[in-house]
């Protein structure tokens, strides 16, 4: 759920909430600017400005400012290691908006912008009000900028589109495993019934008697997870998904000695060599070496986001992580 849909929900049951953001860090801090939580009556909260004395006084702060809650937006600095007695060493700027009942149109009208993807609000600080953000043309290359008392935000999340091919023990966990992070998972199957009545909001359902068809609808940049119950449909996935350019990450589940197969196979039916390059297989990040599917999603989820981070030039790349794999 997006931090507008946290609001929403609050607000439609309680009078008041306190949307505590990191507008702008010095040095280490436990999370980045734009860093978000949402407070309500009793303390109970979503999100996280990173955990630690920062976000538990912030909470009890929030906590006081709900008991007669008005409208409004301050801002305050803290030295996370004078102030708090944090290691990390830096100073944080935060954000401290009470919203309340009154403001429900315009969080309603957010909370839809934040679900059909990143969007861009500017809004003028006053003090004594609350603040009022339109939606705006994105310009900004980071998460927040305050200049003045003008504030403008990014909300919404960037995510990658991730065609998952097989339902069955490791595919179902691995949905799990991928409901927090930012994918959009089209998840296929040639066998209806092996998708699970209730699945993550990130994931849409797709049965196709002939899966492998799915790969018509790949783009660049598109992750592909290859893990059916046929090892010949593997195989024409894996063909067609290698075909497609600019893929981010086309793995297929298995061993060292299915991978030497396919390759053959691969070759035989024409993939190039250069192509084959792309295939990364066995898939998932080389320490855990569990066959239990809940341990396969959690290894090869890890190595997705190495992916993912590495495209938005954050992370280093899967090879990288192989290498320091082997030298532990």
């Amino acid at each position: 759920m997006g931090i507008w849909q946290d609001i929403h929900s609050a607000l439609t049951q309680d009078e008041a909430c306190v949307l505590v953001t990191l507008v702008g860090i010095k040095g280490s801090s436990p999370r980045e600017a734009g860093a978000r939580m949402v407070v309500r009556t009793e303390n109970r909260f979503s999100g996280t400005i990173g955990g630690g004395r920062l976000e538990y006084d912030l909470i009890e702060l929030s906590g006081h400012l709900l008991k007669e809650p008005t409208a409004g937006f301050t801002l305050r600095t803290f030295a996370l290691g004078p102030d708090l007695g944090q290691c990390c060493g830096g100073s944080v700027q935060v954000g401290i908006e009470v919203l309340v009942k009154e403001q429900l149109e315009m969080v309603s009208h957010l909370a839809a912008k934040e679900q059909e993807g990143p969007f861009e609000t500017i809004a003028e600080l006053v003090d004594g009000k609350g603040v009022m953000r339109d939606v705006v043309e994105s310009t900004l290359d980071s998460k927040i900028s305050l200049c003045g008392n003008v504030l403008r935000e990014e909300f919404g999340e960037h995510r990658h589109r991730l065609f998952l091919f097989g339902a069955g023990h490791v595919g179902k966990a691995l949905v799990l495993a991928l409901a927090p992070l930012p994918f959009t998972v089209f998840w296929i199957d040639s066998r209806k019934s092996q998708f699970p009545q209730y699945t993550p909001s990130n994931v849409k359902c797709i049965h196709l008697k002939e899966p492998e068809k799915a790969t018509c609808e790949l783009r660049p940049r598109d992750f592909v997870v290859i893990m059916t119950h046929d090892h010949g449909l593997d195989q024409r996935i894996t063909d067609a998904a290698l075909r497609r350019p600019e893929m981010a990450y086309v793995g297929l589940i298995g061993s060292k000695t299915k991978r030497n197969r396919i390759r053959k196979r691969l070759l035989q039916s024409g993939v190039t060599n250069g192509q084959l390059e792309n295939l990364v297989c066995p898939i998932g990040v080389a320490p855990i070496e569990s066959k239990v599917p809940a341990h396969i999603a959690v290894s090869v989820a890890a190595e997705l986001l190495v992916v993912s981070e590495q495209i938005s030039g954050k992370g280093r790349s899967i090879f990288e992580l192989a290498e320091r794999a082997q030298a532990v």
